[in-house]
């Protein structure tokens, strides 16, 4: 009986917010599409570095990571880029946390403010940038493949 007026208290709570829905929509909408997207092997790179310059960017290899994630392959996952393990833990929860924020309250970019989120952002970017030098020159398997 607890149970149902809890579940009673949370419908009136969306209801009373205008644009819960909408929003909530919105963000469902953009997550099926990423995650079609991941999920589809045969689509296309997007990135523009490896169009307009013909080289792997420092980020090259993390959507066939995640697609390596989804089947759990975590070899093939660091093999194709070793710090898949904290740069997608880092963006689904960073994008998880600011839909929520634009969900329920209507401002995303909230979390992304935070100096700790900021320097840690800076910190992945850095070791990003780290790791693609030392492929560069051959360690680490080497350059990734660019498909």
């Amino acid at each position: 009986m607890a149970d149902s007026g809890l579940i009673a208290l949370r419908a009136v709570r969306i209801d009373a917010q205008p644009g819960v829905l909408r929003r909530l929509s919105i963000v469902l909408a953009w997550g099926a599409a990423i995650t079609a997207f991941v999920a589809t092997p045969w689509l296309p790179s997007l990135c523009p570095t490896r169009f307009f310059f013909h080289v792997p960017c420092p980020s090259c290899g993390l959507t066939r990571a995640a697609r390596c994630i989804l089947h759990f392959d975590l070899a093939g996952a660091t093999h194709v880029h070793p710090l898949w393990w904290l740069v997608l833990p880092y963006v689904g929860g960073l994008a998880a946390a600011e839909a929520w924020s634009y969900v329920w309250a209507g401002r995303p970019g909230r979390l992304a403010t935070h100096k700790i989120v900021q320097h840690l952002g800076t910190a992945i970017v850095v070791a990003l940038v780290a790791v693609w030098a030392a492929r560069q020159m051959g360690a680490l398997g080497g350059p990734v493949a660019i498909q």
